[in-house]
């Protein structure tokens, strides 16, 4: 039987897993489920006779190369940073290689190696990173092949709650990392092109400038920029396309509201707070605000964010119960960061019966024989249950997929790779759609960012 190391059985890798515990008789596969927790590992098996569990500790050298050293193709579902190791290994005894995560330089720095032993280092072929990238590249080929020019390219993407499950002011939950959701944005100023213009914005704006989106049957979104959105530039082949800008979805006001924590400082991961493990939920708000001796708390932070009486941002931020004097943080040395996180977590962790929602929406500005055309793609996939969510769905399907189109010859371009090329993004797309993951594209005038000039 041909071996498929998975390592990391987190939530992310229960698609994964299920799918290809599914083809394992037919493929031939024998599915090794490597994780640091051995009853994590065996409960993602399913007693399936095709599956075997190992307690998997990657930073113990011999285990590692060992596991690895047994398979056919390695299947990394660790956290981004942790890969580098298991990549060269692979190196080392001339495996493949499937991860989610984005490109790393130490990454990069593999890909001689990688074409010098025929290897496959399939990368960024989860959600987005993943399927953003084969969705997008299918219709820019298109075009491109009908001998059309880009003049736009805009791509957001976003975890969210389904509509059933939907239950708070802000219209959201925890789908995914919550840290990567505090953390959003910063880092530099977000990067991008608008009609020929390069623009910046700082995090200090950045959720205050956002686009909208209409999704048919799921109404109306927002979008914030990405960090930055310039990297695809010269690897989508849009090196002198007008505008490029990628960005998060969220549903509207989202954005408006978590500019208050990010205005209050409560985001910063760059210090510590002293006595955080006794402090109260109402002794962290009240240490961002100024000394008053009468001004309650709550008047501070009406003053200091300006919110008026009647403005449902206040309600939004009684509703996280953020003024509780007797709710306790209990996390020594955290950053206000960590301790946002904490308070979050009390109120957007999804429930049981509770639904998750993936929306990827791109837009396509292009000339062709004269003309200005746009085509806009949209795709929303809504979870199973809080096992299959639509973002273990939507992240570990294609990672399967590459996997088994690497191990049957049909993916044959070695090196360190993204999944841009048709013999990846064809295959790929086609069987996401048997799984529900259906990107619907509409075709109207290109009007860019100047609706009137069709007018005038």
């Amino acid at each position: 039987m041909r071996t498929i190391l998975i390592i990391g059985a987190g939530r992310s890798a229960s698609s994964l897993i299920q799918y290809l515990l599914n083809k394992s008789e037919k493929e031939n596969l024998h599915v090794v489920i490597g994780d640091l927790s051995l009853a994590l590992a065996q409960k993602k098996t399913n007693n399936h006779p095709n599956a075997t569990a190992i307690a998997l500790d990657i930073f113990d050298e011999n285990q590692r190369k060992e596991a690895i050293q047994k398979a056919n193709i390695v299947i990394s579902m660790l956290p981004a940073h942790l890969h580098i190791e298991v990549a060269r290994d692979c190196i080392v005894y001339k495996k493949h290689l499937v991860t989610a995560s984005y490109v790393s330089d130490a990454m990069q720095e593999l890909d001689a190696a990688a074409k010098e032993n025929n290897l496959i280092f399939m990368n960024e072929i989860g959600l987005d990173p993943g399927i953003d990238h084969m969705s997008a590249m299918k219709v820019i080929d298109e075009i491109k092949e009908k001998g059309g020019e880009l003049l736009l390219f805009e791509s957001f993407c976003g975890g969210l709650v389904a509509p059933e499950s939907d239950t708070n002011l802000w219209n959201y939950k925890f789908t995914w990392a919550p840290r990567n959701v505090v953390l959003a944005g910063q880092g530099g100023a977000a990067k991008f092109i608008q009609e020929g213009t390069y623009k910046y914005i700082p995090y200090c704006n950045l959720f205050r400038r956002t686009e909208f989106l209409e999704v048919e049957g799921y109404g109306r979104f927002e979008a914030y920029s990405n960090r930055d959105s310039l990297k695809y530039k010269s690897v989508y082949g849009l090196d002198n396309v007008l505008t490029l800008y990628r960005g998060t979805i969220r549903r509207v006001g989202f954005s408006k509201a978590w500019n208050m924590f990010v205005q209050l400082g409560m985001t910063d991961d760059s210090y510590i707070m002293e006595d955080s493990e006794t402090m109260s939920y109402r002794e962290f708000v009240n240490s961002f605000l100024p000394y008053h001796p009468t001004d309650s708390v709550e008047i501070k932070t009406r003053l200091i964010l300006k919110i008026d009486q009647d403005d449902i941002m206040w309600d939004k931020l009684l509703e996280l119960d953020l003024f509780n004097r007797t709710k306790i943080v209990g996390l020594k040395n955290a950053t206000p960061a960590q301790i946002l996180e904490k308070i979050l977590n009390d109120s957007w962790t999804l429930q049981p019966k509770d639904k998750d929602m993936i929306v990827m929406y791109h837009k396509f500005g292009y000339e062709l024989n004269g003309k200005k055309e746009q085509i806009d793609s949209k795709m929303v996939c809504i979870g199973d249950d809080q096992t299959y969510t639509a973002m273990a769905k939507t992240v570990g399907l294609p990672v399967a997929m590459a996997t088994l189109l690497i191990l049957n010859g049909t993916i044959t371009t070695p090196g360190v790779q993204l999944p841009i090329r048709k013999e990846v993004y064809v295959p790929i797309l086609k069987e996401l759609e048997e799984y529900g993951v259906v990107f619907k594209e509409q075709s109207m005038s290109y009007l860019g960012y100047n609706p009137d000039k069709e007018l005038s």
